[in-house]
């Protein structure tokens, strides 16, 4: 079968680092628990890594861009020439994820897995465009099996390569016009919900534009039955290449122990359907933010998520997970260099 090897094993956390960590972190000097959800991610960041000594300085972001043929149907306030842009620009170094890869000394890769207009060899970006863009949702299933089947492995190799580099924390973004709707239709019909619960102004529509936006999902999900149950034949039907790259590199990660920083709304659903195939890589799933669009609420309800901050962020790009990455950071330096209290020799009675 094309995409086999989604089955295959996922690693697991280690149940002895646990103990160690949690050990280490009674014996600090402060109360016990007293810092809260740094301690907790402290002691998961060191059973997933199985160390001592957990950290996450060697960080790979890796941006999937692609565009939406459901994009001619006026879903964003955006045209689509925007998308092959926006990876020049990533190239040049001018987005908000470029500056923030830059600021964490983090490896950041550019992966152009269909982009409507092809803009050329560009420095750090890697070209692996599966087609220009998906088919419209509205009328057509947005890509093939083997289209899809590129997209997920673009995903796997994008998280060989951090794996080859010694990344420590994964991070996956995305840019293409129009996949707020795509994943605004994936998390309707996943979670059960009406379209109108879960769509968003996405690049900035107004209320007549989200109306629009909503009812064309509304009539592309009503030409299927039960996709719900189906999460990967969804994903092919109202999916984006980036999405489906991001949900291959979500569970490729986990089968290579590699933690995962989850990004915001579209990021989440990528990571809603990579669940839905593998519950086993939930550990391996940290999420960065709650997203101002309206339905990522539900989604990280759906996946029991507890996002490390809220500041209404709603870029994409990967930018709330780079946000997050100092909070981690800072998670584990305590751990690692706080003083015990024999250490310190302060009673910890």
């Amino acid at each position: 079968m094309l995409n086999e090897w989604l089955n295959a094993p996922v690693q697991e956390a280690s149940n002895l680092h646990v103990k160690k960590a949690k050990q280490r972190q009674d014996s600090l000097t402060k109360p016990a628990g007293s810092l809260g959800r740094m301690e907790a991610l402290a002691i998961r960041l060191a059973a997933l890594q199985a160390t001592e000594r957990p950290a996450v300085e060697r960080v790979t972001i890796a941006i999937f861009a692609a565009d939406h043929g459901v994009a001619a149907a006026g879903v964003s306030a955006f045209p689509q020439e925007v998308t092959g842009q926006m990876v020049a620009n990533f190239s040049a170094g001018g987005a908000a994820i470029s500056v923030l890869a830059k600021s964490l000394d983090a490896q950041l890769e550019v992966i152009n897995v269909g982009t409507l207009h092809d803009p050329g060899p560009l420095p750090g970006v890697r070209d692996c465009r599966i087609a220009a863009g998906t088919a419209n949702f509205q009328q057509q299933d947005a890509m093939t099996e083997q289209q899809l089947a590129a997209a997920l492995l673009a995903g796997r190799e994008s998280v060989e390569r951090a794996n080859t580099a010694g990344t420590q924390l994964y991070i996956g973004g995305e840019m293409g016009i129009g996949n707020t709707t795509s994943a605004a239709a994936i998390a309707a019909e996943l979670l059960m919900m009406e379209p109108e619960m879960v769509v968003g102004p996405g690049t900035g529509l107004d209320q007549e534009g989200i109306s629009k936006k909503t009812e064309v999902i509304r009539q592309a999900l009503s030409r299927y039955q039960q996709l719900d149950k189906k999460p990967l034949e969804l994903l092919r039907c109202v999916g984006g290449f980036e999405i489906a790259a991001l949900t291959g590199a979500y569970i490729a990660a986990a089968q290579q122990g590699l933690p995962i920083l989850v990004d915001g709304y579209i990021c989440s659903v990528a990571a809603l359907i990579a669940v839905n195939l593998q519950p086993k890589i939930k550990p391996w799933l940290f999420y960065a933010h709650r997203s101002a669009e309206p339905g990522h609420r539900y989604v990280l309800a759906s996946l029991d998520a507890q996002p490390l901050f809220d500041f209404g962020m709603r870029l994409g790009e990967g930018s709330g997970a780079a946000t997050a990455v100092p909070l981690l950071r800072l998670a584990c330096d305590l751990h690692n260099n706080m003083a015990t209290f024999a250490e310190a020799g302060v009673s910890d009675q």
